[in-house]
């Protein structure tokens, strides 16, 4: 069976549908009552998963991804009952597909999922495994964020790396990022960088070629004491939630992989009283101490592999001949996934977020009472 397409304990998120399929979904159980909320909440969040103002980085697939709400919401307010959200697919070329059935492409889920489900797995433009599936977490996302923002807690994501090209010092706040990431056709709040990524991304579509990337996400406000240590420590399940996103290859909090070459005075953050409230002088651990939030921003970043469909030849096996040959892979594919990927990981820090200030009892089980 295909399981494991749910993630969260109180603020439960399952997927369902496939890349070339009718549609893809998600249904959402444990919302609150009494939570505003709309299509036109979703379909903002889904609206800027293109870069439409610069179509030649990102694949020629464009959906338009019309959200439909079909359960879970009564007269603008959620309910109580599970929340089921969908999207039709409906620019799909599934022929694209046959050709290479019996292949697998290199750095694709095509052979595991064969082995695995004895290849009656859907591989029409990689089926369950596609980043296309990600839509469902963003409808899910997009009800998580307007959950959080009644506690005040905002998520935002970005990018701050392409290929080789990186953003420098990041000394602009929370409302200018926000402000200016959606400017960029790469969602990188820093304009003139942006652009310099976006020449990569073109150079390498020239070539053949993908890229892959960085994108940092932060959480404000989250208060002190929200994790369920061990296994369900909040830095542990927003891992899990990120590496649930198709091409994140590596997850690190604050100083990250950084912290390994620091001596210890260097990394700790040190306690301090500022406005009669006991915060940290830095925050090198990322807002995040033995999987509990210390109430200082959540800081989280992603590698993203590059695309794996690339148009150069490679080497790989038919498996139906048992025999090794090469392919070509055609269709239509991002030459970079970051600035899609950039509302998927804002979505799954926000569903993690979410179900966890339930957990921790944060959030009211009845946001407004009918009266």
């Amino acid at each position: 069976m295909l399981a494991g397409n749910s993630i969260g304990k109180e603020f439960v998120v399952t997927s369902f549908g496939e890349s070339h399929g009718k549609l893809v979904g998600v249904i959402v159980d444990g919302c609150p009552s009494g939570l505003p909320f709309s299509e036109s909440d979703v379909q903002a969040e889904l609206d800027q998963r293109i870069p439409l103002q610069r179509p030649d980085i990102v694949s020629a697939r464009l959906e338009k991804d019309i959200v439909e709400i079909s359960a879970g919401l009564f007269n603008g307010f959620t309910t109580g009952a599970p929340i089921c959200m969908t999207v039709k697919n409906k620019e799909t070329k599934s022929s694209d597909y046959d050709a290479i059935k019996d292949s697998p492409r290199p750095a694709h889920a095509d052979y595991t999922a064969r082995i695995k489900y004895g290849g009656f797995n859907d591989y029409r433009g990689g089926g369950r495994f596609s980043g296309r599936v990600t839509v469902a977490l963003v409808m899910a996302g997009a009800l998580a964020k307007k959950l959080l923002r009644t506690c005040g807690v905002d998520v935002l994501a970005y990018t701050t790396a392409i290929g080789k090209v990186k953003m420098g010092d990041n000394n602009l706040s929370f409302t200018e990022i926000q402000k200016r990431k959606f400017e960029s056709a790469v969602r990188c709040p820093d304009l003139s960088c942006g652009e310099r990524m976006i020449d990569a991304i073109v150079e390498a579509k020239k070539e053949g070629e993908s890229l892959g990337g960085i994108i940092e996400c932060v959480a404000l406000n989250v208060p002190a004491g929200v994790g369920e240590p061990l296994f369900d420590a909040l830095d542990a399940d927003l891992a899990k939630a990120l590496f649930s996103v198709p091409a994140v290859k590596a997850v690190e909090f604050g100083a990250g992989f950084a912290s390994a070459e620091l001596k210890g005075s260097e990394n700790n953050d040190a306690f301090c009283i500022k406005e009669g409230k006991v915060v940290l002088s830095t925050n090198l651990a990322g807002g995040i101490l033995g999987g509990i939030s210390s109430g200082m921003p959540i800081l989280v970043r992603v590698a993203v592999k590059p695309t794996p469909s690339i148009s150069k030849e490679q080497k790989t096996v038919n498996l139906a001949k048992i025999e090794e040959t090469t392919l070509r892979v055609s269709g239509r594919h991002d030459p970079c996934v970051v600035p899609k990927a950039v509302p998927v990981v804002e979505a799954a820090v926000a569903v993690t977020l979410a179900d966890h200030m339930l957990r921790s009892g944060l959030v009211p089980r009845i946001l407004k009472e009918q009266k």
